[in-house]
């Protein structure tokens, strides 16, 4: 399966409280990976599990569906240390 694929589909981003594409889902996690609550959001949209499982290696998608989110207040710090060092 292509995994760009559903690149373009935009949803609304519950952690983030604006529209963002399914490109965006797919690096904003740890190490530009998946974010965390992408099945959560996604599921009403594609068939995300089936997708997930094939796109990514067995042991990547055990853990993804493991991952317990992170307190909204740490994944904002984040968030914004991860815009200034984008922005320099």
């Amino acid at each position: 399966m292509q995994i760009d694929i559903y690149d373009n589909f935009e949803r609304r981003c519950p952690r983030l409280g604006n529209p963002v594409k399914f490109a965006y889902c797919r690096t904003c996690g740890d190490k530009n990976t998946f974010c965390q609550k992408t099945a959560d959001c996604w599921w009403e949209y594609f068939d995300i599990i089936s997708y997930l499982k094939n796109t990514l290696p067995e042991d990547e998608f055990k853990a993804l569906a493991a991952a317990k989110p992170k307190p909204k207040i740490t994944s904002l710090m984040e968030l914004i240390a991860q815009a200034k060092e984008n922005n320099g």
